[in-house]
């Protein structure tokens, strides 16, 4: 049951080409965007279609996996986990950014 405590499951079309960040430490870091579309009918029996957009982030085999598999358009599925971060810009604001932390990687479509 505990891994249902913070748990994402997506299925979207990559929206930007992954940026791979190769760290002084070793470690690979991919990071990407990801497009999720809902269908719905509106009031006035309409069909709708909404977008949202998801932050990912990928580290070691899963970011090699992005770096040799996925490219912009792809279709994906993935596991993971949602985290927050903050940081402080140039001017001295203070950022909140919420992306998705990648767990597995399942390549669909052609």
């Amino acid at each position: 049951m505990s891994t249902l405590r913070n748990s994402v499951k997506l299925i979207g079309h990559v929206g930007n080409q992954p940026e791979i960040v190769n760290l002084e430490s070793g470690k690979k870091l991919a990071k990407f965007s990801v497009a999720t579309n809902e269908y719905y009918k509106n009031a006035k029996g309409e069909k709708v279609s909404e977008t949202q957009w998801h932050n990912l982030v990928a580290w070691g085999k899963t970011a090699d996996l992005v770096e040799n598999y996925v490219p912009k358009g792809k279709e994906i599925a993935i596991d993971g986990k949602l985290t927050n971060r903050n940081y402080e810009d140039k001017d001295g604001n203070k950022r909140y950014f919420t992306e998705v932390v990648c767990n597995e990687i399942v390549l669909l479509g052609k």
